[in-house]
């Protein structure tokens, strides 16, 4: 009887842990543009095309606000650290391990949820191309491929390709 009730608890502190770690994932992160949205013309009702070069290329680093601990990771590691630390030893080797546990399950929670809420920087690119007709146009992509600067492009519904 004693065995079964260590199998169901040593079963749950396993699952609780596991529960746990799911928490270190980063929160995803929806980048928007900084200019008004302009939705992209299918190829087909393209008013025109244009051509140019690309005249530069900047990277832009934005930067998500981070939070502080709230002190519900230390909390939380503490109570499955010490769930877990009570499964071993007898009598007072099982209180310290259980007090080990506890404190190192604290510290571990508290770890993960400061680097869940830590700030995070990401980066975009401002693609600038100045048109054959002498105009300038700017776009904000993730990650600017092959293009380089004096690339000869073509401009076409609002998607870049190099001509």
């Amino acid at each position: 009887m004693k065995t079964s009730i260590r199998v169901v608890s040593v079963t749950a502190s396993v699952l609780a842990l596991a529960t746990l770690t799911a928490c270190v994932a980063p929160a995803p992160v929806y980048q928007t543009s900084r200019y008004p949205y302009q939705p992209v013309q299918p190829v087909a009702q393209s008013p025109y095309v244009e051509y140019g070069h690309v005249a530069n290329i900047e990277v832009l680093r934005s930067q998500t606000a981070g939070a502080g601990t709230t002190g519900g990771g230390a909390v939380a590691g503490g109570v499955l650290g010490g769930v877990v630390g009570n499964q071993f030893g007898h009598g007072s080797g099982r209180a310290a391990a259980t007090a080990l546990g506890v404190v190192g399950g604290a510290l571990l929670g508290n770890s993960i949820e400061a680097n869940r809420n830590a700030p995070r920087v990401y980066e975009s690119y401002r693609v600038s191309i100045q048109t054959d007709n002498g105009g300038y146009r700017s776009f904000d992509v993730p990650s600017p491929g092959d293009l380089r600067i004096g690339d000869r492009v073509r401009i076409d519904g609002g998607q870049i390709s190099r001509f």
